[in-house]
């Protein structure tokens, strides 16, 4: 389904990663010792969470014919005594109130959603 690497050198907390043949950086901003040369990895989790959420709803109204404008992904990740968690905020333009609830419902039905509610098993090996 999807395939991605990640390779570290000396330069602190720099990590180079290739993914569905795109290549990106990530990294840990100076307070926590990197260069901020790319986004650090919760930020590229709240990307890909976005990411998903606005695609499948662009779909999804294009699907209907609905005349969507724009639609924005606002997200927010805090920690707080009960874990971790996301709010997500929908900034939409174009629909009905009624179209506009649909598409949030949606949201949360995303794949991206789905898997991070469900939770994941990793499996770590030495290669």
């Amino acid at each position: 389904m999807a395939h991605g690497t990640a390779h570290i050198g000396e330069t602190p907390w720099r990590t180079e990663i290739v993914v569905g043949g795109h290549a990106i950086t990530a990294d840990e901003p100076a307070t926590l010792g990197g260069q901020g040369a790319g986004p650090a990895p919760y930020d590229l989790l709240l990307a890909s969470l976005g990411a998903c959420t606005a695609i499948t709803l662009k779909m999804y109204a294009a699907r209907k014919g609905w005349p969507l404008q724009s639609l924005g992904v606002d997200l927010q990740l805090s920690r707080g005594k009960d874990g971790m968690s996301i709010v997500r905020k929908l900034a939409i333009a174009g629909l009905d109130d009624e179209q506009k609830a649909r598409l949030a419902d949606i949201a949360e039905r995303t794949p991206v959603t789905l898997t991070l509610k469900a939770g994941l098993p990793i499996e770590t090996h030495l290669a």
